[in-house]
């Protein structure tokens, strides 16, 4: 269930939270700005490099996998893939042989290493498509399964008693569903490490709304971050976006500062800008095209000069040399 909340009632539960922990580091909200490889997988049998381009430019990075739960039809035993959508065959991989295995070389070597200063290297970003009770057990067991390279907080008698993080190479981020809450922080007992962290609820009945009534609440003990389509940005969304105005600046910059002076960080989906046969030739959607090179440069820049945590794409490699030529600019 996603909760509304009025202008009124926001300011209120605001006033109640108790005071949030400051993070220190890398792991801080507002700290750096990240290419997030948005539908970072293969699926209708193509595109199986993704997590090699997502991979290519280096850490920090963020990858995201989405998630099904499949059943057999002939033994009925089931498991979780990672996939796009259905009809599903149960040949896809599994978070494990997919992103666990791959990134295992990056996470031992940050793990010998003795520089923590870059840590989380990794952000896993969990696009959970079915929820049922086994699939969420089965994805914690699987974090459990990684324990020891995953960033963790102490699961508190309150929630809203956020813990410090315990950082480590790898992050984990997950959805705003309450069910997802109940498996993987409501259920562990007073003290177990929290593996996997969820996104605040949303306001989506307006995306233009003031930022206060957009997300009110606070992070808390498990939930630390903030997902954004970018219709919350400019109207419509990119099909519908024009060129990029100082006003577009002034909202981004607006919803950036909030989530950060609230203890989250915040991503924004999926920010691409390519020809109708590129889109199409890569598996890429229309809905998310802003239709040129340029216009979504512009978006890049502006969310890098504003702070955003995590910037999804389609094109990894083109947004991380562009995050990286920004960086240089501003080290000299």
């Amino acid at each position: 269930m996603r909760h509304r909340f009025r202008f009124g009632a926001a300011i209120l539960l605001l006033g109640s939270v108790p005071q949030l922990l400051a993070q220190t580091g890398a792991a801080r909200p507002g700290t750096r700005v990240l290419m997030d490889a948005h539908n970072c997988y293969p699926y209708e049998g193509r595109w199986n490099d993704r997590i090699e381009r997502a991979l290519s430019h280096g850490v920090p990075v963020a990858i995201e996998q989405d998630l099904y739960w499949y059943t057999d039809p002939i033994t009925h035993k089931s498991w979780s893939v990672v996939a796009h959508q259905p009809p599903l065959s149960g040949k896809e991989p599994t978070l494990t042989t997919y992103f666990f295995d791959r990134i295992r070389p990056i996470v031992e070597k940050a793990l010998r290493s003795g520089d923590h200063s870059k840590w989380p290297i990794i952000t896993l970003n969990l696009d959970v498509k079915t929820e049922e009770p086994e699939h969420l057990r089965a994805i914690l067991q699987m974090l459990k399964d990684h324990e020891d390279w995953i960033t963790t907080a102490t699961r508190t008698d309150d929630i809203r008693t956020q813990s410090p993080l315990t950082i480590r190479p790898v992050l984990v981020l997950t959805g705003q569903s309450d069910a997802q809450q109940q498996i993987f922080y409501d259920d562990l007992r007073p003290g177990d490490r929290v593996l996997v962290f969820g996104a605040v609820h949303t306001f989506d009945q307006d995306p233009m709304a003031a930022t206060q009534v957009l997300e009110p609440a606070r992070a808390n003990n498990y939930r630390r971050w903030w997902n954004n389509p970018w219709n919350v940005v400019e109207a419509g969304g990119q099909m519908q976006a024009g060129a990029w105005t100082p006003k577009d600046m002034r909202r981004l910059r607006m919803l950036v500062d909030h989530a950060h002076a609230q203890g989250l960080w915040i991503r924004f989906y999926t920010l691409d800008g390519a020809s109708t046969e590129a889109m199409t030739r890569n598996g890429w959607f229309a809905n998310y095209n802003f239709g040129s090179e340029a216009a979504v440069k512009d978006r890049w820049r502006a969310a890098y000069q504003a702070g955003v945590d995590y910037i999804a794409t389609d094109q990894y490699e083109e947004l991380a040399a562009y995050l990286h030529a920004l960086r240089s600019v501003n080290r000299r």
